[in-house]
């Protein structure tokens, strides 16, 4: 198996859609289209693409870190406590461990995705 791994937008066409977990659906009926590019159960990272269209939705990090770069479109994060931020393609985000707010898609996004489970140990080098 090779360690080098490749992903492009078009990875995204075709998979199937998905939606918000139960409970979180805040408005609109948004859609997500993810490619993984496939971490073990136990590793303490993953990375990828993401699509999402438009609506809102509640999200929550709980012992994650998920940096991101927008690709495509328009965001809108609200953090709670906190007044909202607008981002667009060519923004780079860190949600940190313990966000939780609202994610409001504005336009069509795709985003290039790390997570980095921070309940997790580090690999020994």
């Amino acid at each position: 198996m090779s360690n080098l791994k490749h992903f492009k937008l078009s990875d995204l066409d075709g998979r199937p859609p998905e939606g918000p977990l139960p409970g979180r659906l805040i408005a609109g009926t948004p859609e997500f289209r993810t490619w993984s590019m496939g971490a073990a159960p136990q590793a303490f990272l993953d990375a990828g693409l993401w699509l999402a269209t438009p609506g809102s939705f509640r999200s929550i990090k709980q012992e994650t870190w998920e940096i991101f770069t927008l690709l495509e479109g328009v965001v809108e994060i609200t953090e709670d406590g906190h007044p909202p931020v607008t981002y667009r393609a060519g923004d780079t985000v860190v949600l940190g461990p313990g966000f939780t707010g609202v994610w409001n898609t504005v336009e069509t996004v795709r985003k290039v995705f790390v997570l980095v489970d921070a309940s997790r140990p580090l690999p020994e080098a």
